[in-house]
């Protein structure tokens, strides 16, 4: 009897041990958004993962070049989280296009007929556009995403509705501005005008307050949800005391996506286009909607990251600081509002500047005058017309400048497998937008390799906040050696990497960062060392090393 008991009480220690040890292993890489690796995608143009929503408002009108709908889909992307493309590409957070109803008709512009594939164009805040799919099959994403490990990020949108057409009314006067279009020259003209000819503007300014558009009365009554959605609306006004002025309405309907699905941040669309205390108080709404969602939630909580805003200031750069200039103002759109934004400058460092020279800045900038924020970085994306690498003939040097650079990196899909971005018919940022290559994943060779050093380099910064929201310092010059250290809380990441080194033997100086006697691993070649008189010696064909701790 005696034995059994003392067995039962192995076991329980057993037990808890093995408890405390996973609690550890599981807070031993926090998730930090200053170093996540975020993918970005159409959901249009990634993977058709439902066929039958394949076409909706008898959107049949022959299009330009890449400017109609091609199938892609919420399913889509969550098969492929369930067949862990995206742990195997070290991808911890997912950006997808905004997935919001978009208008019924498309335009011509000269490009041939557009519809709203890409999600811009909302006809209605409080729906999922039936090509993308259902608000189950977000949930079912949602879910997928966060048994991963990966967040997810919408787009949202409060500056603009889409396009008229001829199965598309004008909203209301009172809810939107046709002209003038923008000049850009100047703060006013750059935010009390529309984005561009039949793209008609939210009041975004006006505190005056206004009934509902018609068009969505009429549609929800039809859909039997008119009551419900005045209920909410009337509760959100009430909560928030905000007056019933254009800019709230929306706020509270992109709140409802946090509030029901649990997503965990939101990428803005046009930020520069709107005034800055409109993101303070969509700032306040977030962050109100995701303590909501966690107190309802409490068992779905990842962690004790707050709700994550990234903006896009069209033309920002890290360079800066925390003020854009307009030339006739200076705005700080960090400033109780966004945790980072876009920087459009990686790709012109990336193209002129060697690896020390952009780390080192990247740092030193994201250290100092940007503690405690972030930036994007990206080399290529849905309507920058002039990326890093348009032809693909440069994806490992790619990878390897966006994923080691300080600040979060944004892999657009098909950054990985070398997908063109440059397609013959196309006009305009179309040719940017082709469907995501899997027939080459699968069957050539030299895309595999490719998105083999994408995957090894995505998994190491993925298991490194260091390297993304760390400090960078260089070991040496040549070989080309640094290092990077991220602390917060009990939680201390350091990691040692080489660029451009000679293939074969290569002995590196790792002294700063780890003690003799210290077992490493190179993540790259998989090997196992030992660091001796300050050193490690390698023998790989490779010219990079991923060093850690084993």
């Amino acid at each position: 009897m005696k034995k059994i008991f003392l067995l039962i009480i192995a076991l329980v220690v057993l037990s808890s041990c093995k408890e405390t040890k996973e609690i550890a292993v599981m807070q031993e890489t926090p998730f930090v958004w200053e170093g996540a690796n975020l993918y970005f995608l159409l959901t249009d143009r990634f993977n058709n993962g439902d066929t039958s929503n394949d076409i909706n408002f008898d959107r049949t009108k022959e299009t330009g070049k890449l400017r109609g709908f091609e199938g892609g889909d919420i399913k889509g992307i969550t098969q492929k989280i369930n067949e862990g493309y995206f742990t195997d590409l070290g991808i911890n957070a997912i950006w997808m296009t905004p997935l919001v109803e978009q208008i019924h008709g498309g335009t011509d512009e000269g490009t041939g007929v557009t519809y709203g594939f890409h999600g811009y164009w909302a006809s209605d805040w409080t729906s999922l556009d039936p090509n993308f799919g259902t608000k189950e099959d977000l949930k079912e994403l949602v879910e997928a995403a966060h048994k991963k490990g990966i967040r997810v990020v919408l787009d949202a949108v409060i500056n603009h509705t889409g396009p008229v057409t001829d199965q598309d009314t004008v909203w209301a006067d009172e809810w939107v501005r046709t002209e003038p279009q923008c000049t850009y020259q100047s703060y006013e003209t750059t935010i009390e005008c529309t984005l561009v000819k039949n793209l008609p503007d939210i009041h975004t300014e006006s505190n005056e307050e206004v009934e509902l558009p018609i068009q969505l009365v009429e549609k929800w009554k039809a859909e039997g949800r008119y009551e419900e959605e005045i209920k909410e609306l009337d509760e959100f006004f009430a909560t928030t005391g905000y007056p019933r002025a254009p800019r709230f309405y929306i706020m509270k309907w992109l709140a409802d996506y946090i509030i029901e699905f649990g997503i965990d941040g939101y990428r803005v669309d046009t930020v520069k286009h709107t005034e800055e205390y409109v993101w303070q108080e969509f700032r306040k709404v977030c962050d109100a909607a995701f303590e909501q969602w966690k107190q309802n939630n409490p068992e779905k909580v990842l962690d004790d990251n707050g709700f994550y805003m990234v903006g896009e200031v069209y033309n920002y750069n890290i360079s800066v600081g925390k003020a854009f200039d307009f030339g006739d103002k200076k705005v700080n759109y960090f400033d109780k509002s966004f945790n980072s934004l876009i920087n459009f400058e990686l790709k012109w460092n990336a193209a002129q500047q060697d690896y020390e020279t952009m780390f080192k800045k990247y740092s030193d900038t994201l250290n100092t005058n940007l503690k405690e924020y972030g930036v994007l970085n990206y080399l290529s994306s849905h309507d920058d017309g002039q990326p890093f690498d348009p032809k693909r003939e440069k994806p490992f040097e790619t990878a390897t400048k966006l994923l080691l650079s300080p600040g979060t990196s944004q892999v657009y899909y098909g950054d990985e497998s070398a997908r063109s971005l440059v397609i013959e018919g196309t006009e305009g940022d179309a040719t940017l937008r082709s469907f995501m290559n899997w027939n080459e994943i699968q069957n050539d060779d030299n895309t595999k390799t490719v998105l083999a050093h994408w995957q090894k380099l995505g998994q190491f910064r993925s298991q490194h906040p260091a390297i993304g929201a760390g400090v960078h310092k260089m070991i040496s010059a040549e070989p080309y050696v640094f290092q990077r250290t991220f602390s917060k809380g009990n939680f201390n990441d350091k990691v040692v990497i080489g660029l451009d080194l000679p293939k074969g033997q290569k002995v590196i100086n790792v002294s700063t960062v780890f003690e003799d006697g210290a077992t490493l691993k190179d993540f790259y070649s998989n090997t196992e060392l030992y660091v001796k008189d300050g050193k490690i010696s390698i023998d790989s064909k490779f010219d990079i090393v991923l060093l850690e701790l084993k």
